[in-house]
């Protein structure tokens, strides 16, 4: 469906990744460099999208707050002060790893909870996701 999109599903697909929906950019960005997309279009579109996403989960999680996150995401007081622990023990560097599945919505919503700051959680967020696109790129046969 966002193949036939172009690179607007390639934005999209990236996007929705980014948030708490169980979805993956990946296969659309593999289908479309097969279909002679430019990787580097293709690298600067995902990126792109990803990271909006993730600056979605940062501002729901900015205005939720804690009682809201905790909803949300339906975790006890104790889970999220394990959370906010394992955020101050590795600090907002960790941000660079909000592409991981399972833990990077959640950290990038508790990122908005705990108030980082904009400019550092969009560079971090933007660095790591950027090098795994760049890196899922590199592998795909060209």
């Amino acid at each position: 469906m966002f193949t036939s999109l172009g690179l607007a599903g390639m934005f999209v697909s990236a996007f929705l990744a980014a948030t708490l929906l169980p979805l993956g950019s990946e296969a659309v960005m593999i289908a479309l460099q097969q279909n002679d997309y430019a990787p580097l279009s293709l690298w600067v579109t995902a990126t792109a999208g990803n990271v909006a996403g993730s600056w979605v989960n940062y501002i729901i999680g900015f205005k939720a707050g804690r009682p809201g996150l905790k909803r949300l995401l339906k975790i006890s007081e104790q889970q999220f002060k394990q959370a906010e622990q394992r955020f101050a023990r590795y600090g907002a560097a960790s941000l660079c790893f909000a592409w991981v599945p399972v833990i990077g919505d959640p950290l990038t919503m508790l990122a908005g909870v705990i108030r980082v700051r904009l400019t550092l959680f969009l560079a971090l967020v933007t660095f790591g996701k950027g090098l795994r696109y760049a890196v899922i790129l590199w592998l795909l046969p060209y």
